[in-house]
């Protein structure tokens, strides 16, 4: 494991200033995630509710947990309050279960939509005219306790940079047609979550501001 540190170095050294590093920790123990804070490293995200809630108290508290993976409806209640924002919010019912939730514990829960532009029919998310037309219904307007910061997305899992490039630019059109021609009232709406280990560079120069890397990080997952 003592490699984490040093991966982690590497990793930040390529990303421009601007862009945050989630530092994908699901799967892998608490001692390698130590490594990597140790390093410097705060932002971590988890996919697994379950996990997420064992690895919280054993972390230091400065360190903000992103989730990142499907949440279930009836487990959203076990994440409001202890995250730092939930990255994957693919329905209108997962939002307003979070949002119910958030009010109820007294919290602003931070969360990106997750758009769906990937050829896998079982990723999940809003299609870009979903979420086009919820905020052109300015249905976000309804909301009390939760705060959208942006969106998220993942590019088909192809060796075809092209079609990567084309799917990481269509999530980035539709972030940039809503902060500019639809809402741009909206306050703090500046988070593109998009790449992973093995193509974040090019998601990055498609406009993307926070990128989820764990395998570069802590190497092949622990199961």
């Amino acid at each position: 494991m003592g490699g984490i540190a040093s991966n982690l170095l590497s990793v930040l050294a390529t990303l421009p200033e601007g862009v945050t590093l989630t530092a994908v920790s699901k799967f892998h123990p608490v001692e390698a995630l130590m490594e990597a804070y140790v390093a410097g490293q705060r932002v971590f995200g988890e996919s697994r509710v379950q996990e997420l809630v064992a690895k919280i108290p054993q972390m230091p508290a400065d360190v903000r947990w992103h989730f990142i993976g499907h949440l279930q409806t009836n487990k959203v209640r076990q994440v409001v309050g202890r995250v730092s924002m939930i990255e994957s919010v693919d329905s209108e019912r997962l939002l307003d279960k979070i949002d119910a939730e958030s009010a109820k514990a007294g919290v602003v829960t931070r969360v990106l939509m997750q758009l769906h532009v990937a050829a896998e029919e079982t990723k999940s998310g809003f299609t870009p005219e979903e979420l086009l037309d919820y905020f052109r219904g300015r249905r976000f307007e309804s909301l009390k306790a939760t705060h959208i910061c942006g969106v998220m997305g993942m590019a088909t899992n192809t060796d075809d940079e092209k079609r990567i490039a084309e799917d990481f630019e269509s999530i980035a059109r539709v972030f940039d047609t809503i902060r500019t021609e639809i809402a741009p009232d909206l306050r703090g709406f500046d988070t593109v979550s998009m790449g992973m280990s093995h193509d974040y560079p090019l998601a990055v120069s498609c406009g993307s501001t926070m990128v989820r890397v764990g395998t570069g990080i802590f190497g092949e997952r622990e199961y």
